[in-house]
């Protein structure tokens, strides 16, 4: 253990950064209302017409894609600007669309579409610097051996918000109030924001760097290095850079594909599970033994990782196959078979052994695959700049969001193409995840040469601030 890590006080995750937290579970609320009604949305622009799969599908996608576009241009302003007032600014624009989205005009087919594309369409491109922000503050937050605490509540109340929105949202639905959900959502984000940015003091990059901890905590200096090209070249198209952004493509295919494709196999013809009915299954797991797990799992992963950070690698690799296997499993389990009505009768739809170990089996791929997602961002940071925080995870949540936004797509056209033979689909997504296990085994051999690279660069620089601070001195 290095002296840094001896002086620096316990840090109390919740207390610091709740306000943050909370507008993330507010961000996640909306998607989740928005994915929960695919369903029935595409029945209120569309009465009496089957479900249309490649509409639903295209918007979803819509939203990645724009919102992959958009990061490459926070990405840039975040390594310059304050990363608090950008989270602000997209706040506002994406509270203001959700209320936006709450007056609909349903019935008119095309054209309610049409609508409603258009502004789920900006809430995509305003996410854009949302992830990439975060990032980077955690960076300079968060000491490296609580990073996996921090992403970890942070996907637990991803996961509590986003649960929550399926049940909320479900039982809106059965009351014809699906606009008070948009509605209200929007306002609860643009209030979040507000705490957030009144709580939240934003540090200097890099102060979290052992390299530069000491020559940064001097009230004067700071980290002015900015990425040229030859920096770029050294650092950004490493090789363990690259295995996550080729990676990220396959595995947001799989990843945003789980939702969209899992909700119409329940909520349509023959299974009829209501949305409540969803909502209700989904919240009741993930919202009991789901949590503990995801954060005995954080935990676990920043006490194993504290000695060698190498050893989240291992975790992705883990959090990759299981998901996968699991997720298949999900649809050759014999569900039960409801009518409309019976669908909407959770008495009845619990009282089914086979729900149960829908839910079991569903928790725990769901908490075993969050590890993906909180050893991602360390393994990241750790092997690379400061300047560079915001670029890179925008140039990787790029990749990764055309992958999130075909997953929907390539769904639809998978049910069209197959004549909604679920259990084939779900095996061809399910392939979409083995790339990147490839990937991840093969970046064990550059990580190590990676990080070093980064950490000579920063012991350079913090001499060359000493050397400022020095001459100033004189």
């Amino acid at each position: 253990m290095s002296d840094l890590d001896e002086n620096r006080p316990s840090i109390h995750l919740f207390k610091s950064f709740w306000a943050l937290f909370f507008l993330t579970g507010c961000f996640s609320i909306a998607f989740s209302g928005i994915y929960i009604l695919v369903v029935p949305l595409s029945s209120l622009f569309w009465p009496s017409e089957p479900y249309h799969a490649l509409e639903m599908g295209f918007l979803i996608s819509s939203m990645f894609w724009a919102n992959s576009l958009a990061g490459l241009i926070f990405g840039r302003l975040i390594d310059k600007f304050s990363r608090t007032k950008i989270l602000f600014l997209i706040a506002v624009i994406r509270g203001f669309s959700m209320i936006m989205l709450s007056i609909t005009v349903i019935g008119k087919g095309i054209n309610s579409w049409v609508y409603f594309y258009i502004f789920t369409t900006i809430i995509g491109a305003s996410a854009g610097g949302n992830y990439p922000s975060i990032a980077s503050l955690s960076n300079d937050m968060i000491p490296l051996e609580y990073r996996s605490r921090f992403f970890g509540i942070r996907n637990i109340i991803r996961s509590v918000f986003q649960l929550s929105g399926f049940l909320i949202t479900g039982f809106l639905v059965l009351l014809d109030l699906w606009r008070v959900f948009f509605i209200s959502s929007g306002l609860a984000i643009i209030i979040t924001s507000t705490l957030m940015i009144l709580t939240i003091h934003e540090p200097k990059r890099g102060i979290q760097r052992e390299e530069l901890s000491d020559v940064l905590r001097v009230d004067k200096f700071s980290y002015e290095f900015q990425l040229d090209l030859k920096m770029m070249r050294k650092t950004i198209l490493s090789k363990t850079n690259m295995v996550a952004l080729i990676e990220g493509i396959f595995t947001s295919v799989f990843m945003g594909s789980l939702t969209i494709l899992f909700l119409p196999y329940l909520q349509t013809n023959p299974h009829n599970f209501s949305p409540l009915a969803t909502g209700a299954l989904l919240a009741l797991f993930g919202l009991t033994s789901g949590l503990f797990i995801k954060l005995f799992l954080a935990k676990l992963s920043d006490k194993f990782s504290k000695k060698n950070n190498i050893r989240r690698i291992y975790f992705i690799i883990i959090a990759l196959a299981v998901g996968a296997v699991s997720f298949v499993l999900l649809f050759y389990l014999p569900l039960p078979q409801f009518t409309v009505e019976e669908g909407e009768n959770l008495l009845l739809f619990f009282s089914f052994p086979m729900i149960w170990i829908i839910g079991i089996i569903e928790s725990l791929s769901s908490a075993v695959s969050s590890l993906y997602e909180i050893n991602q961002p360390p393994v990241l940071q750790e092997i690379n700049l400061p300047e560079a925080q915001g670029q890179v995870v925008s140039l990787n949540r790029l990749l990764e969001a055309i992958g999130w936004g075909s997953g929907p797509l390539i769904v639809g056209i998978f049910i069209e193409l197959s004549g909604e033979n679920y259990q084939l689909v779900a095996l061809l997504i399910g392939i979409f995840a083995i790339p990147g296990i490839i990937l991840w085994i093969l970046s064990l051999k550059w990580y190590n040469k990676d990080k070093n690279t980064i950490s000579l660069i920063l012991e350079e620089r913090a001499e060359l601030i000493k050397l400022k601070k020095h001459k100033l001195s004189e």
